[in-house]
């Protein structure tokens, strides 16, 4: 098997992650100045890489957070699949004491194995596993051996459930900052291992407000 690798960022800094305020796929935010500088440190970091293939989700702040690697004229292909989960009704709105309890609550659902539990308005995890599962088909169609991938929190740490075999009652093992980097390399024709977790060394030096 010739084996794949996989390097997976999530998107840069927004306004909205420095604010508190719920993103999820509803909200198509660019990212802000820091967000720009976080994607320019991995773009030199990262430029001499063999990317065969850039994928990011349909939302801005993934397709801005990899514009470098897209400027060098690699293939690109932009998959809804990697959306970030549907926040419902809580999307666009600050994180208050209240809605951070009910944040909690639901956690601890899904901590319990209650996949099928959403937030108002919203998916569940099995639902995002779903269409990830659909977007990792896609990955693995792909005949080209070195992929980036640039996507969101909370379908990253599903995606990487996924990628890992990993049940999913345990994603938060999967941690992510802003421009975080994992890389992967296949192991199976559908398994992959971590070679490098939630790694920040790019962003060094970086000053966040």
């Amino acid at each position: 098997m010739d084996r794949k690798k996989i390097y997976l960022v999530r998107h840069g800094q927004t306004d909205y992650n420095l604010q508190g305020v719920v993103q999820g796929s509803g909200i198509d935010a660019p990212i802000n100045a820091t967000g720009r500088a976080q994607a320019e440190a991995f773009f030199r970091t990262y430029r001499s890489v063999p990317f065969d293939r850039v994928y990011h989700s349909a939302l801005l702040r993934t397709r801005q957070s990899i514009q470098g690697f897209i400027d060098l004229g690699l293939p690109t292909c932009m998959l809804p699949e990697l959306n970030e989960i549907s926040w419902g009704d809580f999307e666009g709105t600050p994180m208050t004491p209240e809605e951070g309890q009910y944040y909690q609550f639901m956690l601890h659902q899904w901590q319990l194995g209650n996949l099928d539990y959403a937030i108002a308005g919203g998916e569940s995890p099995n639902q995002v596993a779903a269409r990830l599962t659909r977007a990792l088909d896609i990955l693995l169609k792909d005949t080209t051996k070195t992929l980036l991938v640039c996507m969101h929190g909370r379908a990253m740490r599903i995606f990487l459930s996924i990628l890992c075999q990993t049940e999913l009652k345990k994603m938060d093992q999967y941690e992510h900052n802003n421009l975080c980097l994992y890389i992967l390399e296949q192991t199976s024709e559908t398994a992959f291992t971590i070679l490098k977790a939630n790694d920040q060394e790019h962003l060094k030096g970086l000053t966040t407000p």
